[in-house]
């Protein structure tokens, strides 16, 4: 029976060294319960300076972006305006949004000019400060992206990154990553029910991971197609792992099994 204990002990040592989570250079890392650093300075649209502390006093959803991305940063904004649109909580009552821009580059005219075209597209009002558009230097940029893990690169004039809404408490506590879906025919989506769940959650201070943890180990992130692709080296070596480990058990119960026989 010991044996069998060192067995399953060093079957657990060898996946955890597997799945142990790996330096990744663009993605998204969930780091729940890890705290924003309030500290952290910006610009916001009108060219204010304003503290992110100041802007988390409640759930708040808190997107990394940036403003001239061609690539996955306005369908996300657009697709959370949309269900902002749709929800039945109140931004500025329920909830507020930051959206921070991870190009050092970009300015707050940039910010008001993206906040204006967002906020257009609303059926009903919101109040304009429960939308934050914020840019900033690189140091305080690092300063939250850091904390969010999210990992970004620059290529030329592009950012290359992953993209999600993340969902933070009034003590700045990150509780929930929500990861939009994609279809080649409607583009990106979030659901209104999952959006509410996590605004109500996130209230509550409660920290819910999601299955992007797990899809993480078996997917690796394609900064050209900008999306995940399967990563067969690493499904390939935990399945050996977990033959070996059990061609072990299976060797060490035999003898066992025919000594009971022979008695």
């Amino acid at each position: 029976m010991k044996n069998l204990l060192k067995i399953f002990l060093i079957i657990i040592m060898m996946s955890s060294f597997v799945l142990s989570d790996e330096k990744i250079d663009i993605g998204i890392d969930e780091r729940l319960g890890s705290v924003i650093p309030k500290d952290a300075m910006f610009f916001d649209e009108a060219g204010n300076e304003v503290l992110i502390g100041d802007l988390t006093s409640g759930p708040t959803v808190l997107t990394l972006v940036y403003y001239d991305c061609p690539g996955i940063c306005n369908p996300l904004l657009f697709e959370l305006s949309e269900v902002m649109n749709r929800s039945e909580l109140e931004p500025g009552y329920d909830y507020n949004v930051v959206s921070i821009s991870i190009d050092k580059y970009e300015t707050p005219e940039l910010a008001s000019k993206k906040k204006k075209e967002f906020l257009s597209g609303f059926d009903k009002d919101i109040s304009e400060d429960s939308w934050k558009f914020l840019t900033g230097n690189i140091e305080n940029i690092k300063k939250v992206t850091e904390s969010a893990g999210f990992y970004f690169k620059r290529e030329g004039d592009e950012l290359r990154h992953a993209g999600a809404l993340i969902f933070i408490d009034g003590n700045g506590k990150i509780c929930r990553y929500l990861f939009p879906s994609y279809s080649e025919n409607y583009g990106y989506g979030i659901l209104p029910f999952d959006f509410k769940m996590a605004i109500l959650e996130t209230s509550q201070g409660k920290e819910i991971p999601t299955i992007a943890r797990v899809l993480r180990f078996c997917f690796s992130y394609d900064t050209e197609g900008q999306n995940y692709t399967l990563n067969f080296t690493r499904i390939f070596g935990i399945g050996i792992l977990i033959l070996a480990g059990i061609f072990f058990i299976i060797i060490k119960l035999k003898p066992k099994k025919e000594i009971v026989k022979a008695r």
